[in-house]
This record gives C-alpha cells, structure tokens and sequence, in this order.
C-alpha cells in the first residue's frame, strides 16, 4: 500500500538534505523511494488513466503542499530546493506541513494530529472540490514554472496549435527581437499573422516588455501573444490595448492553467462517481 501524503513530507523533505539542499526531481524521486522499503514493483508500476507513474505523481502532490507551507523552493527552473523553514521541521521532527505558517518559526504548531479512518468525510462536497482544484491550479502553474525557457517556448506553441494555428514555428534562439515563436489563424477567407514570446518571471511582467514586443511584432505580423507564468502591471494591460497601436494579447499564468483545464491541454479530465444516501426515501416509498 501507498503511504499518504503526510507521511511522505518528512522523507522528502530528508532527501532534499541529504542531496545537498536541492536537486533535480528524479533524483529526490529515488531517495523518496527508498524510504519505503515496503514499497512493491506493483505498487511503482501503478499508473494513473493519464498513464504518468501514481507514485511520482503522489511525490509531486507532496512537495505543491511543502511550498504552499514554505518548507520546499524552486531556486532554479526545474530544481526543488529545502528552505530554512523545511531544515527546522527536520530538526524538530514536525510532521505535518500545514502545521507550520509559511515565513513563521517553526515552533508555530497549531495541530499536528493526522486524520483517522474513523474520521467523518467532509459534508461539503462542492467546497472539497474547489480546494482540490485550487491546489491542482498551484501544481500545474509550479509545473510550468520548472520548465526551461526552451520547454516553455514549445508548451506556448503547443497551446497555439491546440486553438487552431497553423504552420507554428518555435524559433528557440536568443536575441531574435523578443519574437520566439510564430504562426498562422485562418479567420475566414484570411489569415492572421502572429508572434508569441514567452517569459518564466516571478514579478510582474510590465509596460516596458509590452512596448519592446510590439516592437518586434509591428511589421511582421498582425497581433503578438505573450505568456508568461506570472502576471502583468496594470500599465502593461493598459499597454497591450493601445489604439493605433498591433494589438498584444497577454496570458498570464493563472489564465494559461485555467486554458489548459478547460480545453484538455496538458490536462485529462477523470470522471469521479459521488454516492449519495437515500435510505429514507427507500423507507418512504416501502412503509
């Protein structure tokens, strides 16, 4: 049997450590493994429908949680890295991740107790959902914040192919004016030309990138997409509106994770079967 995911916190976070404070994923995959010598070839075997590995995929559930706690960092696309925070639940053998407040000392426990099998499931259905689905949103956009500029650049192209562009090129070199990608939009008897650029920020992404990109787009093509994994200034908004001016189109990294949701990018839909009680309307139609 699988462990849960509280008890895969600790190991993980053990293994960050022991690989020097941060490493690649399949690396911390591997220590993590064998942690839990109870683990059988079956079990590593298990897929989920989408076909990806049930384990790695349990993994990565675990280290969303440790950097929503601040136990767990990305110092560097696709790299996990321990906080400071993460070192001092190892050391006072803290269990729980949402015991500990993001930024807080480490003793800040509030509760640390695990849930039982006696435990009673939540009452409220729709709002498990919605806290399921925030959180899935948080590890699909950590997921596009790993990825390499060049892994970035395809998964925008990718996307554009996905709402119906064609004959989509990733230029995938550096200095080209800021254009890293082009394609094609048939609107009915035309085509629209378009470039896309693509920037991993953590801040905000603003006015002045805006203006550089329609720089580059103007004379080229028609419109310009521009994705990034964080957001934009209210000036770049402002910007990308301009009258007179080729129109860009932002998508920020919220928007790129609900898109990838809603139209299977990147992402499958599972079909979950909810039971409901009705043993008083079975007494009620059989009195």
């Amino acid at each position: 049997m699988m462990p849960k995911q509280q008890e895969i916190e600790v190991p993980l976070l053990a293994a960050l450590e022991k690989l020097g404070g941060k490493a690649k994923p399949q690396d911390v995959y591997a220590l993590v493994t064998q942690a839990f010598p109870q683990l059988t070839s079956a079990d590593l075997a298990e897929q989920l429908q989408s076909g990806s590995s049930k384990w790695t995929n349990r993994i990565q559930w675990v280290r969303q949680r440790l950097v929503n706690s601040g136990d767990i960092q990305s110092p560097g696309y696709g790299i996990w890295g321990i906080t400071a925070n993460g070192r001092a639940r190892l050391r006072n053998g803290l269990p729980a991740a949402q015991s500990v407040t993001p930024g807080s000392p480490a003793s800040a426990v509030v509760s640390s107790t695990p849930p039982t099998a006696t435990q009673e499931p939540p009452s409220n259905f729709e709002e498990t959902v919605e806290d399921y689905i925030t959180a899935f949103k948080a590890k699909v956009l950590q997921k596009l914040h790993d990825l390499t500029p060049k892994q970035f650049e395809e998964f925008a192209g990718a996307l554009l192919k996905a709402y119906g562009f064609q004959n989509v090129t990733v230029t995938g070199k550096s200095g080209d004016g800021g254009i890293d990608g082009h394609g094609e939009l048939k609107v009915g008897l035309a085509v629209l030309n378009a470039g896309f650029q693509c920037k991993r920020w953590e801040g905000p992404v603003g006015s002045k990138e805006v203006q550089a990109f329609r720089g580059a787009v103007q004379g080229q093509f028609e419109q310009g997409y521009f994705f990034t994994t964080s957001t934009f200034s209210r000036a770049a908004q402002d910007e990308s509106i301009r009258k007179g001016a080729a129109p860009i189109i932002l998508f920020d990294g919220e928007q790129l994770v609900q898109i990838m949701i809603e139209k299977g990018i990147g992402v499958k839909r599972v079909p979950v079967e909810v039971c409901e009680d009705q043993v008083e309307d079975l007494l009620a139609q059989n009195p």
